[in-house]
């Protein structure tokens, strides 16, 4: 009978499998903790380590017991979603010994701008401002309430909001052209831009009152022809409207 020989590599392979499956089986018996799996896939000790932990964190419904007015204005204005202590820290120890210790109250400029700074990644709509030219050396507080913070005078600029489509059309050649050129904003958009939001042209044709060949001959405006350019197309599918490059430079 021909006996079956085992290749030299397919034993180095089993043997290899074999030794690590010994480390790991050792090294999981080495650093699991011993409450591991007690009470589910965690370490059943940590419960009686968070317990003795110091409580820092009070919650806002005991800010509401003393500071209800204030407490029920942030209720009912922009910052609605954060906690009290968001702005101003742990307050546990302030519940306990409440003349004694004072929570934080920031007042300082730079605090505001860690949410409103304007940054790309915030959504559009979100209150951002550039920290350096808005209102500069002025405490964010000597304008806006904190706690209701609605500011003193209706944004009458765009970029307030939309700072980041705002920076791209200064530098495009839609440059000169007012928002309201293409949007239709209502009032109500100032104050609620969620809920009311601006029109957008939905036809070619709107674009073709300033680049359809004829109106604006001499005006060194692009110009095409609207029954042969991009048929089946509408023009922001090519172009995009904030700055409309030519996709053919």
């Amino acid at each position: 009978m021909s006996r079956t020989v085992v290749p030299q590599q397919v034993v180095r392979l089993i043997t290899a499998f074999a030794v690590a499956t010994v480390v790991f089986v050792v090294a999981r018996q080495a650093f699991t903790a011993e409450t591991f799996g007690e009470l589910g896939h965690y370490r059943a000790a940590a419960i009686d380590s968070i317990v003795a932990r110091e409580i820092k964190y009070a919650g806002s419904q005991q800010c509401a017991i003393c500071h209800g007015p204030t407490y029920e204005r942030r209720l009912q204005g922009r910052h609605n979603g954060l906690t009290c202590e968001v702005c101003h820290g742990p307050a546990a120890s302030h519940v306990a010994s409440p003349v004694e210790i004072k929570p934080s109250a920031p007042r300082d400029r730079a605090f505001c701008p860690v949410c409103h700074s304007y940054s790309a990644a915030r959504p559009t709509g979100f209150p951002q401002i550039d920290p350096v030219a808005h209102n500069p050396l002025v405490p964010c507080i000597a304008c806006h309430d904190p706690h209701a913070p609605e500011p003193p005078s209706i944004p009458e600029e765009c970029s307030a909001c939309h700072g980041n489509i705002a920076r791209q059309k200064a530098v495009s050649r839609h440059a000169a052209l007012p928002c309201t050129t293409c949007h239709e904003a209502p009032e109500a958009h100032k104050v609620s831009p969620r809920s009311v939001r601006p029109t957008k042209p939905t036809e070619s044709s709107f674009c073709g009152t300033c680049h359809a060949q004829g109106p604006s001959e001499g005006l060194q405006i692009p110009q095409i022809d609207l029954s042969t350019h991009g048929q089946g197309y509408l023009c922001w599918q090519c172009h995009y409207a904030h700055h409309p490059s030519s996709g053919d430079q």
